[in-house]
């Protein structure tokens, strides 16, 4: 499978997750549970930024003749990853739900450019059989996960 495929369907399950997170806000009652909440997608999120930046981002970034076309993503990740952190060290229910939601937005927002902007243009620069390396060590990668 592809890398911008399979980037792609873990943009859905984030949205997905995100929806449900939303749904728990409202019956949420306190800051601990919103910080639990925040850590979660914290560390999901970073496994899957890590692998864009190491699989999809950097096959991009070396086939551009201009270094630091991407800066906008990896600034991106930066400022969710920092919004996230936010969230967990709240310590009023109110802004950390604030906090949370807007890293969600922010997240959604993000993914929505990768999709519509960048995985097309990967597409349309790398050839089938580099996407599906890409894609196998991405499996690789996931699997070595699930054994640690």
């Amino acid at each position: 499978m592809r890398i911008t495929d399979i980037l792609t369907i873990e943009h859905a399950v984030f949205r997905a997750m995100f929806d449900e997170i939303e749904g728990a806000l409202l019956k949420s009652a306190t800051v601990v549970e919103v910080r639990v909440l925040a850590r979660t997608m914290t560390a999901l999120l970073h496994h899957h930024g890590e692998s864009e930046q190491n699989l999809a981002y950097a096959a991009l970034d070396h086939m551009l003749k201009e270094k630091g076309q991407l800066n906008r993503l990896y600034t991106e990740h930066r400022e969710m990853d920092t919004r996230f952190e936010q969230t967990q060290a709240a310590n009023d229910f109110s802004e950390a739900s604030r906090l949370l939601h807007s890293a969600m937005v922010m997240s959604r927002d993000h993914f929505r450019y990768e999709e519509q902007t960048l995985f097309p243009l990967i597409n349309d620069i790398l050839q089938d059989e580099s996407l599906e390396k890409l894609g196998d060590a991405w499996e690789q990668r996931h699997a070595s996960l699930r054994q640690d």
